[in-house]
């Protein structure tokens, strides 16, 4: 039998300034705090809630696994679907975003844009174009 899993229902990103990192979230990407405590702010992101945790709280909850600098590389990539690449890349820009790529058109039909927020953490915004 295999495990049952309903869906995404938070996300936890670890951040080493979380008033820059969240300062980002609620001021750039929009995004409505749902909570928030000296160690955390989590974040309304539709169906799921992004938690932005100061880095040094995050050993409790991973535990013995080590929590890894911001320097050892992205080892993941957050993907939010938009209806205008273009747009949302120029809006980012204007808020001193800089991207790390695109847009670009993807040959498995989306047009897809990447950047990080301020901890580091890789975000791309990816409209669908169809299969070309």
């Amino acid at each position: 039998m295999t495990v049952s899993l309903k869906n995404v229902g938070a996300i936890t990103l670890f951040a080493e300034d979380l008033a820059a990192t969240a300062a980002f979230y609620r001021d750039i990407l929009g995004l409505r705090a749902v909570a928030e405590d000296d160690s955390a702010v989590a974040f309304d992101f539709g169906n799921t809630i992004v938690n932005v945790l100061k880095r040094s709280a995050a050993p409790e909850l991973i535990d013995p696994a080590p929590v890894a600098d911001r320097e050892a590389g992205s080892r993941f990539q957050l993907t939010v679907w938009v209806e205008d690449a273009d747009a949302v890349c120029a809006q980012l820009k204007e808020h001193g975003v800089a991207l790390l790529n695109g847009p670009m058109d993807r040959p498995w039909g989306q047009r897809t844009a990447t950047f990080t927020d301020p901890a580091g953490h890789v975000w791309e915004v990816a409209q669908d174009i169809g299969q070309r």
